[in-house]
């Protein structure tokens, strides 16, 4: 975490602690009439050398397989991002989300310097920590998409066969209106919503 970026220097080190009030979440969830619940898997909770050559967490698979079973019980539709876990989960996840808001990532850490690691051009904001929002931003959004390709392909090839998944990446869209209806505001706003969504 930046903590120049935090107005208060605050952190979420506890934050709303789901990982020990995950049951209490769900009935909240159901009690809202609810049958959806879209989380993430940290890959540092499963994997917390960051590859599988270096152990993997049997508390964290214990937790994501009791979150899993929980949700189960309580008849929730699971949506979550991909990370390695198709062999752990994807006997019973039937939906996975690959990257999560990649445009909010890309765009706020890469080029308004407003999400960590607080990149952008100094022109953009003066309590920038270096970089380039010309081109980061597109150089993080190749990335994700690579990511998102790679998880797509580790499916095909090792678990088509298993499993019957449906993945997706979660993106932000804006909405944008041109401010008169002129030929130069009409053609400016067609190019930003192709920049936005036509990015991914």
């Amino acid at each position: 975490m930046v903590a120049e970026k935090i107005r208060d220097r605050s952190n979420g080190d506890v934050a709303v602690d789901s990982y020990h009030k995950y049951k209490e979440d769900i009935e909240l969830i159901k009690d809202l009439n609810m049958d959806a619940y879209r989380f993430s898997i940290s890959w540092s909770r499963v994997l917390p050398k960051g590859k599988l050559s270096g152990g993997v967490n049997p508390e964290g698979i214990k937790y994501y397989n009791n979150l899993i079973n929980e949700l189960l019980a309580k008849e929730m539709i699971l949506e979550t991002m991909l990370n390695f876990c198709f062999k752990e989960f994807g006997d019973r996840v039937k939906h996975w989300i690959t990257i999560n808001e990649p445009w909010s990532v890309s765009m706020n850490a890469y080029a308004f310097g407003k999400f960590a690691p607080g990149r952008c051009s100094d022109w953009l904001n003066l309590n920038c920590t270096g970089g380039d929002s010309g081109t980061e931003p597109y150089l993080t959004a190749h990335n994700q998409l690579l990511a998102h390709s790679a998880a797509v392909n580790l499916y095909r090839i090792k678990y088509k066969v298993f499993y019957c998944l449906k993945k997706i990446t979660y993106y932000y869209s804006g909405m944008s209106r041109p401010l008169q209806r002129r030929p130069m505001f009409m053609l400016q706003n067609e190019v930003s919503t192709s920049c936005l969504d036509g990015k991914y």
